[in-house]
């Protein structure tokens, strides 16, 4: 039995959970905004948004399987998939993907209408992503922004677990935005230099006929871009603190787009970047610095970056 469950159970893609980690910063950023949501009382919906977000993801990720396997026939990796290499009923695993999103969706909406209708924007999104005629996938950058929105909707998850009915500050939805547009394209990147072949890279993803390494790079410098700008409005406009750790961003940044010019690199697979020993230190590292800024007021800061005065 066991034996026959470990496709359907691949194919959910269980260890891409940890990406819910994206919903922490919307967690601690309401936080920061009204401190009287810190309550004892909200450990058990926390878990139940989380639990609640990753069946939704998991219900996408199923879907995925099923549209892409023809594709991944193609891929030098993904051919050994459960779906592509014949391993799963594709009726069984359709249901699947219904009961994942239906269980996820019935537990988002115990936490309020804010938290379900971004919970089901999260299955949508996944749907629009896949299915066709309208499949963004295929279409060249609309395919990395459609995706890379799922990062904000995370963030947005993470914030009405709290129970907080403010609307989220846009600066900071567009720069999460940005910056998830930024690790797809160099995921897109590192898979186009994976296979090697344009021809090939286009039978695989549709996308691909327009995309080639230039055009790839040049997109990843537009989004992380973007991102500095929109995250400079959010902590110059909510929390000046986040300046000192600049720095730490960026050298998170650069090592990420080292990362996308080794021989197959591990960006292709977000899920095994967990392998990078030292990377993933220093992104823990950023992450408490960052922690710590949210929370620790400086007052000088403010007064060294306030409006000149004559």
């Amino acid at each position: 039995m066991l034996e026959k469950l470990t496709p359907y159970l691949k194919i959910a893609r269980f260890d891409h959970w940890f990406k819910n980690i994206f919903m922490v910063p919307g967690l601690l950023v309401a936080f920061y905004i009204d401190p009287s949501l810190i309550r004892l009382e909200l450990g058990w919906p926390i878990i139940t948004g989380f639990l609640a977000a990753g069946l939704v993801a998991s219900s996408n990720y199923v879907l995925n399987e099923i549209l892409d396997a023809d594709f991944d026939r193609l891929h030098p990796v993904k051919k050994n998939r459960p779906v592509p290499s014949g391993e799963v009923i594709i009726s069984l695993a359709y249901l699947e993907w219904l009961c994942l999103g239906a269980a996820g969706l019935v537990l988002a909406s115990t936490l309020g209408i804010a938290f379900f209708l971004s919970a089901l924007a999260l299955w949508v999104m996944g749907c629009l992503y896949n299915v066709p005629p309208v499949r963004t996938k295929d279409k060249a950058y609309i395919d990395v922004l459609s995706e890379s929105l799922n990062n904000p909707l995370r963030l947005m998850l993470g914030w009405y677990l709290t129970g907080i009915t403010l609307w989220p500050p846009l600066s900071l939805i567009f720069a999460y935005w940005m910056i998830g547009a930024f690790f797809m394209a160099l995921k897109r990147y590192a898979e186009f230099q994976r296979i090697g072949d344009h021809v090939i890279a286009a039978n695989y993803r549709a996308s691909f006929k327009h995309y080639n390494s230039e055009r790839l790079m040049i997109s990843a410098m537009y989004y992380v871009a973007a991102f500095g700008l929109f995250f400079g409005i959010f902590l110059i406009r909510y929390r000046v603190e986040f300046i000192l750790g600049i720095p730490l961003i960026a050298g998170f940044i650069a090592w990420y787009l080292h990362l996308a010019f080794l021989e197959d690199s591990p960006v292709q697979y977000p899920e095994k970047l967990y392998q990078q020993h030292r990377f993933v230190a220093y992104a823990v590292f950023c992450a408490a610095t960052l922690l710590l800024l949210l929370f620790w007021d400086i007052p000088y800061l403010d007064v060294l970056f306030s409006k000149t005065t004559l």
